[in-house]
C-alpha cells in the first residue's frame, strides 16, 4: 500500500511537472502571438499611411504635369499671336509703303 501511495505521489508530481512545462510553452506561444498581432496592426496602419502618402504624391505629379501642359498651351498660343501680329505688321507696312509712293509714277 505504501508503494502504491508513493507511486501515485510520484505520478502526480510527474504529471504536475509535465503540465507546468507545457504551460510555460503555451504561455510563451500566447505572448508571441500577441506580439505578432500588435506588429500586424502596426504594419497595417503604416501601410495605410504609406498608401495615402503615395496617393498624395501621385496627385501632386499629375497636377505638375497638367501645369506643364498648360504652360505649353500658353507658349503655343503666344507663338500663334506673335505670328498673327507679324502678318498684320507686314501687311500694314506694305499698305503704308503703297500710300507713300508718288501717284504720278
Amino acid at each position: 500500500e505504501r508503494r502504491r501511495r508513493e507511486a501515485i505521489a510520484a505520478a502526480t508530481c510527474l504529471t504536475e511537472a509535465l503540465t507546468d512545462h507545457l504551460n510555460v510553452g503555451v504561455a510563451q506561444a500566447y505572448v508571441n502571438q500577441r506580439k505578432l498581432d500588435q506588429e500586424v496592426k502596426t504594419l497595417q496602419i503604416q501601410a495605410a499611411q504609406f498608401a495615402k502618402q503615395t496617393g498624395q504624391w501621385i496627385s501632386m505629379v499629375e497636377n505638375f504635369n497638367q501645369a506643364l501642359k498648360e504652360i505649353g498651351d500658353v507658349e503655343n498660343w503666344a507663338r500663334s499671336i506673335e505670328m498673327d501680329m507679324r502678318t498684320i505688321a507686314t501687311a500694314l507696312e506694305y499698305v503704308c509703303k503703297g500710300q507713300l509712293q508718288p501717284s504720278g509714277s
